[in-house]
């Protein structure tokens, strides 16, 4: 009985949710790519010598805050 319900609702959300998370670390980094090396990205890091030397979103995790 709860073998069906796990096959048929459980798992399928959970591949879901992975393939979801997937797909957004991989736009992510795609535009985060995109926009810095197009040249309005390049003038804008000129103009304003914005830097940002993040390697990737685990950066942001509070523990890393000073």
């Amino acid at each position: 009985m709860f073998g069906g319900f796990l096959v048929k609702t459980i798992i399928p959300i959970v591949f879901s949710i992975v393939g979801l998370f997937i797909l957004y670390i991989v736009i992510e980094s795609a535009v985060r790519k995109g926009i810095n090396s197009s040249i309005i990205g390049q003038f804008f890091e000129k103009k304003y010598g914005i830097k940002e030397d993040k390697k990737s979103f685990l950066d942001d995790d509070l523990d890393n805050a000073k």
